[in-house]
């Protein structure tokens, strides 16, 4: 018997559906479930696609565990949830090409790319969508560098561990990076609003008119009737 999912991992909780498949079986759900968390732990935060295989008769499971998208995979290795919506604009981490080779192993079953030089080119093509700069560059500057062969060395060794120095470097790029799209953001929300405020007070009937003062001059009292002549 084989059962399809689509979990979180290390995260996988009881559910209906699952019941429901594993009733007929005898076969305990939540044995399943903590198969399925063990297995999947190391994706913790992701979605992860397994199968679970089950011998009913002696009641074995096996749990196999697929890869992740390449995009989820980056997105863990960043540290975000989502990718930048203004990936031309906005960025959203920087990597190192050591980080990229360890995603490109974890995919490369699952790619269609001839060796993993190819691999770890189509790795960084994924950053593009993401935002995500690679060496403190854009990610098709990256891919040019690797067909001149500049990170051979890296990826024909297949080195994952990015030395701390240079790790410190990008992040520092990243900061200083990160710091300038926030000031520009500020910028540009501060010109919508006043833009916006603007285009409000034009399209106020009468806005445009000042209103007269009232005159400072009082007018001026009513004259008192003549006193009338005392009768003789």
């Amino acid at each position: 018997m084989q059962i399809k999912l689509l979990v979180e991992g290390g995260a996988m909780k009881p559910g209906p559906a699952l019941s429901q498949k594993l009733g007929p079986t005898g076969i305990n759900v939540n044995q399943v479930i903590t198969k399925v968390n063990e297995s999947t732990k190391k994706f913790s935060g992701m979605k992860v696609p397994v199968e679970v295989e089950i011998d009913i008769p002696t009641k074995n499971i096996i749990v196999h565990v697929s890869s992740p998208p390449a995009s989820g995979l980056l997105k863990k290795e960043v540290g975000v949830e989502k990718g930048s919506g203004a990936p031309s604009k906005n960025k959203v981490g920087n990597l190192s090409i050591e980080q990229i080779i360890s995603i490109a192993k974890a995919k490369y079953p699952s790619l269609l790319a001839k060796n993993m030089k190819a691999a770890v080119k189509e790795i960084v093509g994924t950053c593009v969508s993401l935002g995500i700069l690679v060496e403190s560059k854009f990610p098709n500057e990256v891919q040019v560098e690797i067909d001149q062969g500049k990170y051979d060395k890296e990826i024909s060794h297949e080195i994952t561990e990015t030395p701390l120095e240079k790790k410190a470097k990008l992040d520092a790029f990243f900061t200083e990076l990160k710091s300038a799209q926030e000031k520009l953001k500020k910028q540009e929300e501060a010109a919508q609003a006043a833009a916006a405020a603007a285009q409000a007070a034009t399209a106020t009937p009468g806005a445009a008119t000042p209103t007269a003062a009232p005159s400072s001059t009082a007018p001026a009292a009513p004259a008192k009737p003549a006193a009338k002549p005392a009768k003789k």
